[in-house]
């Protein structure tokens, strides 16, 4: 950092609702990833940006900086096309697991870079790192191998790479800054494009367990993040997914691993996991050329799916990084409590509403997610849901079994989770769970 840049400038003149110049950017970023700056005012420069917003310009100078404070990958010489997802996050969002493998199957290349949960969301690399051995640091080495020859990896993000996100994201996380727009797409973009992707697809959630809780909001983030890709020359597609309720049935760590491994094992599962799951597969075919249509690709994937290539693609990559094997072909070996209690339903009716932002942080409570960035996750925690909005409940029948730790009472954490599942007489329909594309 130049010795006449004054970081309490940059955080004065984005409090006051004024544009940055690219140099300004590009100099507290800088600051952030030597040290200069110090996360205090790297926290007043992220509640700046939250209240004040920025320009397109100023988003993808944001971008930029972040890519280029680390190492950009590149894989054309797979000879495939290079393509990943991003999920902007919800409760019980597993897809990625699922995913990936399916994709390879399909001869196609993902490099997914993943993100630790955020916020009252749950994240990949804390998923897959219930397997015990599982390494989701890898190489620059051991990720292009592990690309060249299974055709997917999920990796965590390096030091090396965009170190700028690395240290904002875990910021954000505690500071209340996570639905910021700009800093949503400077994080995602920056990442995605220093793992080598060529395209992208955005899975961006929309309901009470997403961060954008409004179908406007999902659009103008899903605009935001295609308007800055495009300046950085990124392929970019968005899908808005519904996320009212937790998606499939497990919430937690090992008990979405486990609901990922008998998908990919059985072709069968939660039908919204399972849906969500090949409507993004087919996507990503289409937009990488592979197929013409996405009705083309959607097809394909359910073959691929069914056949079982996609779970031994899954233990590839599983083994290839670390993984126990043995915990997938028997999920009994993953850790998860051995307490579990019912979650018995009062009243007779139908399930009307989750709240579903409050089901992520009650995880949070049993220990299965971080209220601090240094925080140390138990995997072996979480909620397995047996009904879905619009199901008919009676009286006394089990709504959900919770996995929890010694140390916390049984009977009130029923009760926590009892409140935050709604039963009413009358039936609503539930949402539906596949929304618009927006290019």
């Amino acid at each position: 950092m130049k010795s006449n840049f004054i970081p309490a400038s940059v955080i004065r003149k984005k409090r006051d609702g004024e544009t940055l110049t690219d140099t300004e950017i590009t100099q507290f970023i800088g600051g952030i990833v030597d040290g200069t700056i110090p996360e205090y005012q790297a926290s007043a420069f992220l509640m700046a940006t939250f209240f004040k917003g920025m320009t397109p310009g100023e988003t993808a100078s944001l971008t930029h900086a972040m890519l280029h404070s680390g190492e950009v990958y590149e894989f054309t010489k797979t000879g495939k096309p290079v393509v990943d997802k991003h999920s902007t996050g919800g409760i019980g969002d597993k897809v990625s697991l699922i995913l990936a493998p399916l994709c390879a199957s399909l001869d196609l290349a993902v490099p997914m870079m993943a993100g630790r949960g955020l916020g009252h969301t749950g994240g990949t690399i804390d998923k897959l790192e219930a397997i015990p051995g599982y390494r989701t640091k890898l190489s620059r080495a051991e990720f292009e191998k592990c690309i060249e020859t299974i055709g997917c990896a999920i990796i965590g993000q390096s030091e090396s790479i965009a170190p700028a996100d690395r240290k904002l994201y875990a910021l954000r996380d505690v500071t209340a800054t996570v639905e910021c727009v700009p800093l949503i797409c400077g994080s995602i973009l920056s990442k995605k494009l220093a793992e080598g992707t060529q395209s992208l697809l955005l899975d961006v959630k929309v309901g009470s367990g997403a961060f954008m809780q409004s179908k406007d909001k999902a659009r103008t983030l899903a605009k935001a993040l295609i308007q800055v890709a495009k300046k950085m020359h990124l392929n970019c597609r968005a899908f808005i997914t519904n996320m009212d309720q937790p998606l499939g049935n497990a919430v937690g760590n090992t008990v979405e691993v486990i609901e990922s491994i008998e998908l990919l094992k059985t072709g069968k599962g939660p039908s919204d996991l399972k849906e969500v799951t090949i409507a993004l597969c087919a996507q990503m075919l289409e937009m990488t050329g592979k197929v013409k249509t996405a009705a083309q690709g959607r097809k394909l994937a359910l073959e691929k799916l069914a056949s079982g290539a996609a779970y031994k693609k899954f233990l590839e990559m599983v083994e290839f990084q670390g993984g126990d094997i043995r915990a997938i072909e028997d999920p009994s070996r993953l850790p998860l409590s051995s307490l579990k209690c019912e979650v018995p339903a009062t009243v007779s009716g139908y399930l009307t509403q989750f709240k579903s932002r409050e089901i992520g942080l009650l995880l949070i409570e049993l220990g299965g997610g971080r209220k601090r960035a240094e925080d140390s996750i138990d995997p072996s925690v979480g909620f397995m849901f047996h009904k879905k909005l619009g199901s008919r409940i009676s009286k006394g029948e089990s709504l959900a079994t919770i996995y929890y730790p010694k140390h916390l009472n049984a009977e009130e954490l029923q009760g926590k989770l009892r409140d935050l599942i709604k039963i009413q007489a009358s039936r609503k329909a539930a949402p539906k769970l596949l929304g618009e594309i927006i290019d």
